[in-house]
């Protein structure tokens, strides 16, 4: 799968997916820190990527929008470092990768994940 890191993910989880073989980048890799994120979410888009987040307002953007893609998953963790965030984001790989494919918006947290299939 193909994936965007948004700043508040850690550098590590991308590393790791791609050890996993997926293809992986950090918005800081691009040199796009500081990139609006309605820009972020087109991005994404425009590059088939699912975006990986801790920011609840691509939720609210996506709502506004009506689109049907990117997939976003959102991660609500209390602890947010990579091998955390990690094990949970295999899990929703593992689970709802056909989700993903056709346009999910993922809230990943401590036990829980909730799903649902854009547009929201």
């Amino acid at each position: 799968m193909n994936f965007l890191a948004d700043m508040g993910i850690s550098p590590g989880v991308v590393s790791a997916l791609r050890d996993l073989g997926h293809s992986a980048v950090h918005l800081h890799t691009l040199g796009l820190d500081r990139l609006p994120d309605k820009d972020i979410l087109a991005l994404a888009c425009s590059e088939g990527q699912i975006l990986l987040t801790h920011d609840l307002d691509f939720g609210e953007l996506l709502a506004v929008s009506g689109a049907v893609l990117p997939s976003v998953i959102t991660f609500r963790l209390r602890n947010m470092r990579p091998d955390n965030v990690l094990r949970h984001l295999r899990l929703v790989l593992d689970l709802y990768v056909a989700d993903l494919e056709a346009g999910a918006f993922v809230t990943v947290a401590e036990g829980h994940v909730r799903i649902r299939a854009l547009p929201l």
